[in-house]
């Protein structure tokens, strides 16, 4: 048992960041990569599920922006339907509405408002994957 949680403390968390905005997509990958994460990319809510399925042992947390095209929406249900014990963060220009709240009691471990600061997103993926 003790090997088990030394392994999963050595390997690098992998992290699906989902932004249909090109320029979000590739500094929040950036900022993800320098603090030390394997970051896979998705541009809307069908490539998210396509690339989740194809990683789904390794994610270990989805980073998912809530406005896009193809399911932006819904993409959140549709990988919880993949996965009850997907962890996912919901990033959004917009301030936490009705519909991240209903998120959020179905089961998303957190949100982030954008533009989001190195240090803001820093300790929110810390805090959720080591909760």
């Amino acid at each position: 048992m003790q090997t088990d949680k030394k392994e999963n403390n050595e390997r690098q968390p992998v992290i699906l960041f989902a932004d249909d905005d090109v320029i979000c997509l590739d500094v929040g990958v950036i900022i993800l990569q320098k603090l030390g994460y394997i970051v896979l990319e998705a541009r809307d809510g069908r490539e998210a599920i396509e690339v989740f399925l194809n990683n789904q042992n390794e994610v270990d947390l989805v980073i998912l922006d809530m406005k896009m095209p193809y399911n932006g929406g819904t993409t959140f249900y549709q990988l919880k339907k993949i996965n009850a014990n997907v962890i996912v963060l919901i990033a959004s220009g917009y301030a936490k509405d009705q519909q991240i709240k209903e998120m959020m009691e179905h089961g998303c471990s957190g949100f982030i408002q954008k533009p989001f600061s190195i240090n803001a997103l820093s300790q929110k993926v810390r805090n959720i994957l080591n909760d």
